[in-house]
């Protein structure tokens, strides 16, 4: 019976302490929220980026044009899913 009582408070204690871990380990609010905002920044970058480029090469051309803008703005979407992803994943 005594072999099965230091077996038990052994299984208590690891379970203590893998509680204790996770506990610690736990993002705090901070840190979700800067997560957030870099998924944030490296999807929306790409698209103002995109807009703004795109809006300028269509006022050197002639004529009204947003071929450009709309075009750098799908590349923009585009590359920031990607930075997202591989962020996301690593």
């Amino acid at each position: 019976m005594s072999n099965d009582k230091k077996n038990l408070k052994q299984q208590v204690e690891r379970q203590a302490q893998r509680m204790k871990k996770a506990e610690h380990e736990q993002p705090t609010l901070l840190a979700q929220t800067v997560y957030a905002g870099m998924i944030g920044l490296l999807f929306v970058l790409p698209v103002i980026t995109g807009a703004y480029l795109g809006h300028w090469l269509d006022t050197q051309m002639d004529g009204y044009s947003v071929r450009w803008t709309t075009s750098l703005i799908l590349l923009g979407v585009f590359i920031g899913g990607v930075n997202v992803y591989l962020y996301i994943r690593e």
